[in-house]
């Protein structure tokens, strides 16, 4: 007799009714997204031992493993520093806008169910993991300035209170849940302010501590296995398609699209690179693989919000930019060996600010218009971004290369920079 009571019936339909909104609040593993962003990561984490070989064959052949082991040396020490802490304080609940708290210490509470706040699709160890290779790159990104004269010791402790004191707090700002450029409607889909102005900057800021290499300005320092150079451009840009792909979180149509820009600003800047110098000399082929991984930084920030021809904008200009650049900073004495300063610190600084101009919600609708969609006020924002980040990442990268060369010295001695850094650090040689 109660199957006929109204009573009863009322409370299954409303039983079947909230059943579809209780499992909308409840995020699902897709199995997709899950599987682009994890072969996303291994792709980013490609990247890192690609840029051993690009800087490594860039420097003299005495310092070649050095240079490689600086790479390889990162990948393994931010691995750990970022489980254990690094994660934390860059993606962690919030502490006033400024840096994560320590809630995650050792990953605690970051498992195989999704965070929506990130990721609402793929596990938040996935997330995790693809944002340490992030980290990981970025750390190695400015070893380029100091090659072939700074202590291994010196660069294992700077790298690690480099990752934790500037690079977590930045990408804190920029893209963690609460922080202040994120508040403010920064955009940087891929990392033109965290990963490549912080790194820049930072290469410019500790290429003024150290000091010049020996006999530089006086002696040839050519690179000395430009197809490793080549080869290790060309990995990058293969991995650069999960590096700005990959941060759709997602396999859809936006990972689609900024897999698209980013090949297409390559291909504009590696050839808009090799016009200048035929211009000014030959074709060089040094010259085209630095100009297509100049057209990868410049588009990583922007590479989710534009379209594929404001991509060949994005990467023409940054050639012409960063040509140019590393024709002013030859000329100065200053020694960012590897002018990481004129690829990825100028080089990011124009995708960043080039994302206020070109972003359109068109193709992204959690994104922005830009100015040229309407929109001055994203122009502001991002010039703001680049400004603060900037300042930052230069003022606390001078300090900390100060403290160190001060307690343990940053460079190595006269004599074993003469006889190169693969024997006087590693004891071993890259060529019998």
């Amino acid at each position: 007799m109660r199957l006929k009571n109204p009573i009863y019936w009322s409370i299954i339909a409303l039983l079947l009714l909230s059943a579809p909104a209780l499992a909308a609040d409840t995020p699902k593993v897709d199995s997709g997204d899950t599987a682009w962003v994890l072969v996303s990561s291994a792709l980013v984490m490609l990247m890192t031992p690609a840029l051993g070989l690009f800087y490594g064959g860039m420097v003299r052949k005495k310092n070649a493993l050095s240079t490689i082991m600086f790479s390889f040396a990162i990948l393994a020490l931010i691995s750990v520093q970022w489980v254990l802490f690094g994660y934390s304080l860059a993606f962690g609940p919030d502490v006033h806008g400024v840096i994560g708290n320590l809630n995650w210490l050792g990953l605690n509470g970051v498992g195989q169910e999704p965070n929506a706040d990130y990721a609402a699709t793929i596990p938040a160890q996935a997330y995790m993991i693809f944002q340490a290779m992030f980290a990981i790159i970025t750390v190695a990104l400015i070893s380029g300035a100091f090659v072939e004269r700074i202590k291994f010791s010196a660069f294992m402790l700077f790298s690690l209170l480099w990752a934790t004191l500037v690079y977590d707090p930045i990408a804190h700002w920029v893209w963690g849940v609460g922080g202040w450029l994120r508040n403010l409607g920064a955009l940087d889909f891929a990392g033109g302010t965290v990963v490549h102005i912080s790194s820049g900057v930072s290469a410019l800021a500790i290429a003024f501590v150290i000091g010049s290499r020996k006999g530089f300005g006086k002696q040839p320092m050519e690179p000395h296995n430009i197809p490793m150079v080549v080869l290790g451009a060309a990995i990058l840009w293969f991995g650069w398609f999960g590096f700005n792909g990959g941060s759709a979180v997602a396999s859809n149509g936006l990972a689609t699209s900024a897999f698209v820009v980013t090949n297409t600003a390559a291909g504009a800047a590696a050839l808009v690179w090799t016009m200048l110098s035929w211009y000014h000399k030959r074709p060089s082929v040094l010259g085209a693989a630095t100009g297509g991984v100049v057209g990868l930084v410049a588009i990583t920030p922007a590479s989710g919000f534009v379209t594929p021809l404001a991509a060949i904008i994005i990467g023409a200009v940054a050639a012409v930019i960063s040509y140019y650049a590393m024709l002013f900073r030859g000329k100065q004495t200053v020694d960012d060996s590897l002018d990481v300063w004129a690829c990825h610190g100028l080089g990011g600084t124009w995708g960043a600010i080039a994302t206020g101009l070109f972003a359109t919600v068109a193709v992204n609708s959690a994104g922005a218009n830009g100015l040229l969609y309407g929109n001055p006020g994203q122009f502001v924002t991002q010039l703001i971004a680049v400004g603060v980040v900037w300042v930052y990442a230069f003022v606390m990268t001078v300090i900390l290369a100060k403290v160190i060369d001060k307690t343990i010295g940053l460079r190595v001695a006269d004599e074993e920079e003469s006889v190169g850094l693969d024997i006087s650090q590693h004891a071993e040689k890259a060529y019998s």
